[in-house]
């Protein structure tokens, strides 16, 4: 994985190297697919959710460039996988279902730090309210069914993304906007 899939896609910082390389993937998928923890590809779950290929999450980790002491929320696709790479490298984690991202709460206020192992096609505003002034952003996002990573900031007028990597990952529906029509 970290020869074949994560140096040959230009992950190559060394935090990000070590980390996914003592957190061993097989301890987070189903026993029918420990044989391909490692494929590059996403692994469906037995709890519906996906853990994203290793890409990803190594991407994810490179451009969160966690600083040690920050106050983080990883919001976890149902794997466990990208919360257990973050833990030793951020000073506060705290851990959310995206059914718990989505709804009012105060679970990591004032987190300087939000990484959505998924992507979303919007940041809800009670997600975004438990978030610092000038908070990073790493997430994916989808806009006409293409999912890219995103990295952005929260301020007082909201958050903004930009897109930096076009890269296959699991869309997490409960951050679907919501359908309508108007004239």
């Amino acid at each position: 994985m970290i020869d074949s899939q994560l140096r040959t896609s230009g992950v190559n910082e060394p935090f990000v190297l070590r980390r996914m390389g003592e957190v061993p993937r097989e301890d987070f998928v189903p026993a029918a697919s420990k044989g391909v923890a490692y494929v590059d590809r996403a692994i469906r779950l037995e709890n519906g959710g996906w853990l994203p290929a290793p890409l990803v999450q190594g991407k994810m980790l490179e451009e969160a460039s966690p600083a040690g002491d920050e106050k983080a929320i990883v919001v976890d696709a149902g794997s466990g996988y990208l919360a257990e790479l973050f833990k030793p490298l951020v000073g506060d984690l705290t851990v959310l279902s995206p059914e718990e991202a989505v709804v009012k709460g105060t679970r990591g206020k004032g987190a300087q730090l939000l990484v959505i192992d998924g992507a979303v096609e919007e940041i809800p505003a009670g997600l975004a309210r438990r978030l610092a002034d000038g908070a990073r952003i790493v997430t994916g996002m989808v806009a006409n069914g293409v999912t890219r990573l995103a990295v952005g900031r929260k301020s007082e007028a909201g958050v903004a993304l930009i897109p930096v990597y076009d890269i296959g990952m699991p869309q997490l529906h409960a951050f679907d906007t919501p359908k309508g029509w108007s004239f």
